[in-house]
């Protein structure tokens, strides 16, 4: 019978902990909030890191890759939901350019900005692997585009 209560005890406390991280990993979840008039999108998305600082980094770069390769599709319905490079094979042709472009600290966070965030507005859901935020990003979409068509990636 101890054999058997401990069994169960262990299923249900896997359950919650697949349930939580459930919880916290939704990086797909990205909401468009406004799109500014000279063509800059404010997103609300989440980032997960070791700490704040990793979440906030992460959540910029999620911000930039969702509006370069995959679209926003939930949200206000005046934002663009086409990415602004829907050729998939131009990401892995350019494999190095946008790895270096998305490395910490790298170009990526010439075209977000966070001045959209108001105090007291994050989210965060922290657990023993890390921390997620969900916040308020302003992503350059023109500028970005921009500069895609400087390194020829898009005509």
């Amino acid at each position: 019978m101890k054999k058997m209560f401990l069994l169960m005890l262990i299923f249900i406390a896997a359950s919650n902990s697949a349930k939580a991280q459930d919880k916290i990993l939704y990086k797909d979840a990205v909401r468009c909030l406004n799109v500014e008039l000279d063509g800059s999108e404010t997103l609300r998305i989440t980032g997960f890191g070791r700490n704040r600082r990793d979440a906030k980094e992460q959540a910029m770069k999620n911000a930039v890759y969702v509006v370069l390769f995959e679209g926003v599709k939930d949200g206000n319905k005046g934002c663009n939901v086409r990415p602004i490079i829907e050729n998939k094979i131009q990401r892995e042709k350019f494999s190095g350019f946008f790895d270096s472009f998305f490395k910490d600290k790298g170009e990526y966070k010439k075209y977000v900005n966070l001045k959209d965030t108001r105090f007291g507005s994050k989210n965060k859901n922290k657990t023993k692997i890390g921390a997620a935020y969900e916040m308020t990003v302003r992503v350059l979409r023109s500028e970005l585009k921009t500069r895609m068509k400087e390194e020829n990636i898009i005509p």
